[in-house]
């Protein structure tokens, strides 16, 4: 179990080392007055440090070193 639980926190560490966010597009209202409706188009940014995914890397690579080979 604790080999499983390494491997994927290795897989997420590479990739948020790689793809540190990304971006989406969001539809909000900037007029709402009645039957008058005036949306817009804003772009949103979610990002996360990449020092996060070395950290989350480095976890895994601990915990499948450490796990012992019969579990």
């Amino acid at each position: 179990m604790k080999k499983i639980i390494g491997f994927a926190l290795i897989i997420i560490g590479v990739v948020m080392l790689i793809w540190t966010g990304f971006t989406y597009t969001k539809k909000e209202k900037v007029i709402d007055a009645g039957p008058l409706q005036i949306s817009a188009d804003r772009e949103k940014t979610v990002a996360w440090p990449p020092y996060l995914g070395g950290i989350l890397l480095i976890g895994g690579i601990i915990i499948v070193a450490t796990s012992k080979k019969g579990e």
